[in-house]
């Protein structure tokens, strides 16, 4: 039987030669393999943007509010009230910036160098960069003042912010139950005095007598002594014979004061982390 040639080549078409390669060349991966390694990469930078974001949108911490008012504040510093519910600083020009909490208002402002101290109807108690108002430099809550500043008795606050030492280097917050001082640098709580049992203090009720700040202290027991009646603080404390009060300069600094002679004998304060 005869077979018949079959010609394959005819039908299926010229043979295209392979791909060749140079030699020591590394092989591109597939294709579904790069576009699994750019699936991480794009997941870490989404997840970077939305970090931003959230970063930008999240709330101010106490419901802080700046608004710069003066395109461009003046060096002096502005005079300061509690107007619109907040702070308000003003010049020549007219408002410069106002700082503002959500919920809540400023009772009492109390004007320093470099500082405007205010204390809020929630008992908090703020320091704000006086000349441009762009920072609040610290938050600090004063205790059970906020249900004695809603009452009559609290007059509105006067008198509880109490500038204390030269320069105003700290800050008294008087309230019926104790006197607390703070350094105004840092608003670190440099000590605090509490009031005799069976009396409170009123801190609308004060005089000043040189660096000494008078504050009553009105007592139930009519058998307390008049002398008990009225307490005198300075910057250290409570004045009082004696006494060695502690200090209040920054970290770093109480050694160097005490190395040129300064407030000889008087102990450092163990600083502890603000939180």
């Amino acid at each position: 039987m005869a077979v018949v040639p079959l010609d394959v080549t005819a039908e299926a078409g010229p043979v295209r030669p392979a791909a060749v390669r140079p030699l020591g060349l590394p092989q591109p991966p597939p294709r579904r393999a790069r576009a699994g390694l750019l699936r991480p990469a794009l997941a870490a930078l989404l997840a970077g943007l939305l970090f931003t974001a959230a970063h930008f949108l999240r709330p101010a911490p106490y419901g802080d509010h700046l608004a710069r008012v003066a395109a461009h504040p003046g060096a002096a510093a502005p005079l300061l009230r509690a107007g619109g519910g907040g702070v308000e600083a003003y010049d020549a020009e007219g408002l410069r910036w106002r700082h503002t909490r959500e919920g809540r208002r400023a009772l009492a402002v109390l004007p320093a160098a470099g500082h405007a101290f205010a204390l809020w109807s929630d008992g908090l108690v703020t320091d704000t960069a006086r000349t441009t108002g762009r920072t609040v430099r610290w938050h600090r809550a004063i205790p059970d003042a906020a249900p004695w500043l809603r009452t009559p008795g609290a007059h509105a606050g006067r008198g509880v912010l109490q500038p204390l030492g030269p320069d105003a280097r700290m800050l008294a917050v008087v309230t019926p139950r104790r006197i607390a001082a703070y350094r105004v640098a840092d608003g670190d709580l440099r000590w605090v005095l509490p009031a005799r049992a069976g009396c409170a203090f009123e801190p609308a009720t004060y005089m000043r007598r040189e660096t000494a700040l008078l504050v009553a202290q009105p007592c139930a027991d009519p058998a307390v002594d008049w002398t008990e009646r009225i307490v005198a603080v300075d910057d250290l404390g409570r004045i009082v014979p004696r006494r060695t009060p502690l200090g209040n300069e920054l970290p770093g600094q109480g050694a160097a004061h005490e190395a040129e002679g300064e407030r000889p004998g008087r102990p450092a304060k163990a600083l502890a982390p603000h939180r």
